[in-house]
Order: structure tokens, then C-alpha cells, then sequence
């Protein structure tokens, strides 16, 4: 995870966190520094946005991709939307199910090499019942109809999505461009990309494989990285 940090240009003064991520996990976000600066820093936040309303974590099962339709509008989302706060998710490699063979099956979706990605998010801050601060997001995603890569994923008659992957030319505009102008940037990304089988191992959480991540359960996604 560091390597692709600094791929991003920043650093993180922590330890390793784990190479996979499921919702409510933790992650490193990118995102402009809140003292004005303009300067990218790596933070760690909760895989899934806590709006204020949120009582636990566990909200963050459900909030932890954002729609790109529905982002401005959604009370769980539209606050952090509004105010602009958004961020880049450093990842090496995402995960979908695949029901082509009859049975659902994740696979790896990365860039040749393993180049890392730049995925769009949102952030926000949230006050814990014990009354800590914590730093939570989610990953934006857009629809996937005739992507030559992620049409092939979920499940027969469900919508396509995959994440809102940003090309490095954008990562600037993404983090700092007025709100008015960001939804120029929802976009699919065309890659080039490069998919793989990819089970999970024997006694690992079930789900059907990661985009982004949702839920647990038979056919959603559910692991970040």
C-alpha cells in the first residue's frame, strides 16, 4: 500500500495496513490537506461513509459506494457531496463476481502491471458515541453498460456499475474542482485492463467478489483491494 501511495505522490507515517479491504475495514484515502495548503495528504479512513445520523459503524455495510446518479442527493451522501469533500482511493486491483460459467466466481480486475488505480470518492468526518473523530468515505460508481470489460460482471439481468476509476490527468480536478464541475468527471474508464479468476481462500468472508464493496452476501461485492 505504500508503494502505491507514493505512486500518488504522498506519504503515510504508519504502519502496513492489510492489502485487502471490506467494508468498515479500514483504508488510506488521498485527499487536499484542510489547512488551506492545496497539498495532497494520506489519511485512514472507514471503508463506508457515516453520515451525522449514523448510531454505529455498522452503517457503513450500506454506504460504502455511492451512486454517481444519486450522490448529491441521497441524505446519507448529499452533505459531503455538496461541501466538496472528495478524495482518491489508491487501489491495485478491484473485485467482481462473474456468473459466466454458471456459478458466481470473483475475479481481479487491475491495470496491466498493476499499475496502481485512482478511484473517486467522497469523505467525511463522523463523531463516535465514545466521542472520537472518525474519518470515513465511499467509492463513487457509475453505470458499466457496454464497458468492454466490467459488462461482463454481476449477476445475468442485474445493471452493470464499476467504480469511478480516474485517469491521472483528473486526479488534480477531482480533488479540487467546484462541485458544479465535477460530475464532468463520471466517467468509464476504459483502461487497458487486465482480469483474472481470483477465489477467495477457504474460510475467508463469503461474497462474490470486490469492486468496491457491498454487503456480504452471495452475489454482492464486498472486498476493496
Amino acid at each position: 500500500m505504500d508503494r502505491m501511495l507514493t505512486f500518488f505522490g504522498v506519504e503515510r507515517a504508519r504502519d502496513e495496513l492489510p492489502a485487502d479491504v471490506w467494508p468498515t475495514g479500514l483504508a488510506p484515502i488521498i485527499r487536499l490537506a484542510q489547512d488551506g495548503s492545496g497539498k495532497k495528504v494520506a489519511d485512514e479512513a472507514l471503508y463506508g461513509l457515516l453520515p451525522q445520523f449514523a448510531v454505529e459503524v455498522a452503517y457503513g455495510r450500506r454506504t460504502y459506494n455511492a451512486r454517481s446518479e444519486t450522490v448529491h442527493k441521497l441524505a446519507s451522501f448529499r452533505e459531503a457531496w455538496a461541501k466538496g469533500w472528495r478524495c482518491i482511493v489508491p487501489a491495485e486491483n478491484t473485485f467482481e463476481p462473474c456468473y459466466e460459467t454458471g456459478q458466481v466466481v470473483r475475479w481481479a480486475i487491475q491495470f496491466y502491471g498493476s499499475v496502481p488505480q485512482g478511484i473517486g470518492g467522497i469523505w467525511r468526518e463522523w463523531n463516535h458515541p465514545d466521542g472520537r473523530k472518525v474519518l470515513t468515505f465511499a467509492m463513487l460508481t457509475v453505470n458499466a453498460d457496454g464497458h468492454p470489460v466490467y459488462e461482463r460482471f454481476h449477476k445475468p439481468g442485474d445493471e452493470k456499475r464499476m467504480p469511478l476509476i480516474l485517469p491521472q490527468e483528473d486526479w488534480g480536478d477531482w480533488l479540487s474542482c467546484p462541485v458544479s464541475e465535477a460530475q464532468k468527471l463520471f466517467k468509464q474508464h476504459m483502461g487497458p485492463f487486465e482480469v483474472f479468476p481470483a477465489p477467495l481462500a477457504p474460510k475467508a468472508p463469503k461474497a462474490s467478489s470486490v469492486r468496491t464493496v457491498r454487503p456480504p452476501k452471495p452475489d454482492a461485492d464486498g472486498q476493496l483491494f
